[in-house]
């Protein structure tokens, strides 16, 4: 009998030892995936944002699509005018003062080492897409172009995507979403930063 009771205390005290190990490695685990994978995403919105300001750079609005932001990436130029001369010299002709020059939007996409044919997809998920709006709002009396760019969180972060993992950390929503942008205001700042 009193083997009996030794040998329950012993499973009994493995059984408390593995809970408690569970009830800290959880949460070192659930902040050490969040921040590796939110990088990620964060570093792939990045991309996305450098890319539809090229796009404005030359179309003058944002992309609605990707396949939109792509295609003209692909097949239209940047244009650069260039002022010939000193514009402070008083025999300066402004009829002839500038020289347009254009260069491949490809060719600097290349260069930076972007590939448009991973743009549009989430790291750390199964080819998800994240969300793109863009439109034309009213701001201090002018039109200005906006884009949002984003995803929920719970999309990218696999089994840490529930409620239940905002007790380790309260201003964890897995429902709002990293994004950068604002379709209310000229905005391109990513709420991560």
């Amino acid at each position: 009998m009193r083997k009996l009771f030794s040998l329950a205390f012993l499973v009994l005290a493995f059984i408390l030892a593995f809970l408690l190990y569970r009830s800290i490695e959880e949460p070192i685990t659930f902040a050490d995936e969040r921040a590796v994978r939110e990088d990620a995403v964060a570093d792939q919105l990045k991309v996305i944002r450098t890319t539809q300001e090229m796009y404005r750079d030359i179309t003058g609005m944002f992309a609605p699509s990707f396949d939109t932001l792509k295609q003209v990436l692909r097949n239209e130029n940047f244009m650069e005018v260039r002022i010939v001369g000193d514009p402070d010299d008083p025999d300066f002709d402004p009829t002839s003062a500038y020289d347009t020059i254009y260069s491949s939007a490809i060719d600097s996409i290349n260069a930076m080492g972007i590939d448009l044919d991973r743009l549009e997809y989430v790291p750390y998920t199964d080819n998800k897409v994240f969300d793109i709006a863009a439109d034309t709002i009213d701001y201090q009396s002018t039109k200005v172009p906006v884009v949002q760019v984003g995803i929920a969180r719970k999309e990218f972060m696999d089994r840490f995507g529930d409620e239940r993992f905002k007790r380790y950390d309260q201003r964890y929503d897995p429902n709002a979403p990293l994004k950068f942008g604002d379709l209310s205001k000229p905005s391109l700042s990513g709420n991560w930063e």
